[in-house]
């Protein structure tokens, strides 16, 4: 399975030079190719319509953010070929800035997927027909799976029962933050907090 997996990569790479920066088969036989993000609908096409590939179903789109690197994003394609049984991952780096072409010319699904990393990760899409918010609420700001974004939020919402609506505001932690003391009793300096009570 592992040598069917090299020679496809290596077919895909010598049929797009240009646009193959990399191929690898990973310890789990999966076949994965870097490509240039400009190119990724003429590669998707080529993996959809090659007899050697017919990659026919568009399994997924995710994100993954990198903050340490200057492309900080990648967006990971993952497709399914029915005909050979096969399974392909595609990964494009990109940056907060420039946008990776839509593949919903290639794959209708692609929208909501794209729609979905767009909204958890920030990842602009051009000549999608419908870049909106999918999982987070209008209002909502940022994007909260990258890394950067803090574990509380920005805004919480809650009911109002005087109102009689949602309301946001800004986030209250109910508990502030404690100092604690982790010596052992056994190894503390001797008098430890309620032993003055004893005397």
């Amino acid at each position: 399975m592992t040598q069917a997996l090299k020679d496809l990569g290596d077919y895909i790479a010598q049929a797009l030079p240009q646009d193959v920066l990399g191929t690898e088969v990973n310890r789990c036989d999966e076949l994965s190719l870097t490509v240039k993000a400009a190119s990724i609908v003429k590669v998707l096409s080529f993996l959809k319509d090659d007899a050697g590939c017919l990659f026919k179903q568009l399994v997924d789109v995710c994100g993954v953010d990198w903050p340490g690197r200057e492309s900080r994003f990648d967006v990971v394609y993952h497709l399914l070929s029915m005909k050979h049984n096969q399974r392909i991952r595609v990964k494009v780096a990109t940056d907060e800035e420039t946008a990776v072409p839509s593949a919903t010319a290639v794959f209708s699904s692609a929208g909501w997927f794209e729609r979905e990393v767009w909204d958890m990760y920030g990842v602009l899409f051009s000549d999608h027909p419908d870049l909106r918010r999918i999982l987070t609420d209008y209002g909502f700001e940022g994007h909260p799976l990258r890394k950067d974004f803090p574990l509380t939020g920005y805004v919480e919402m809650r009911y109002d029962d005087e109102t009689k609506r949602v309301v946001y505001e800004p986030v209250k932690l109910t508990q502030d933050f404690r100092s604690f003391d982790f010596l052992s009793p056994w190894e503390g300096p001797g008098m430890l907090p309620g032993d003055e009570k004893a005397n």
